[in-house]
């Protein structure tokens, strides 16, 4: 039996704020809900996701910017950071992982799963790009 990940709850202490941002980063508004003053959600998905994310007041009782090592699988990640930064998204210079550990730049033979860029929402919640031309096998 599938079992697909769809949602993932980041905690973010201004709602309006972390709309703003995820929507400047080309994120697609699916729903804004509200039940009162206690309660509100907005679900947002990344361009071509089947997972979403849902960010709002009365989900989740984890602190602002604890979700960390969140990923957007891109590509080409040249072209994501480009758009992101478009959408008035910091992130950082690219990064890969070599025998001495992490190293500045593109991963040198461009291998999947080898290259990534970090950025963080307006609360610290952490999100890297990472690099995949080609699935591994099972995907």
């Amino acid at each position: 039996m599938d079992k697909k990940l769809e949602l993932l709850v980041l905690p973010v202490t201004d709602v309006y704020r972390a709309k703003a941002f995820y929507e400047g980063a080309g994120f697609r508004l699916d729903v804004d809900h509200r039940a009162g003053d206690t309660f509100r959600v907005v679900q947002l998905s990344p361009p071509g996701s089947s997972c979403s994310i849902s960010i709002g007041t009365g989900l989740t009782t984890a602190a602002p910017g604890s979700a960390q090592g969140l990923h957007l699988v891109v590509e080409d990640i040249e072209v994501a950071r480009a758009e992101l930064v478009e959408g008035g998204v910091e992130v950082g210079d690219y990064f890969h992982f070599g025998p001495e550990g992490q190293a500045s730049g593109l991963d040198p033979q461009r291998q999947d799963y080898g290259t990534f860029a970090a950025f963080s929402d307006p609360d610290g919640n952490g999100w890297l790009l990472q690099e995949v031309k080609q699935r591994a096998p099972g995907r």
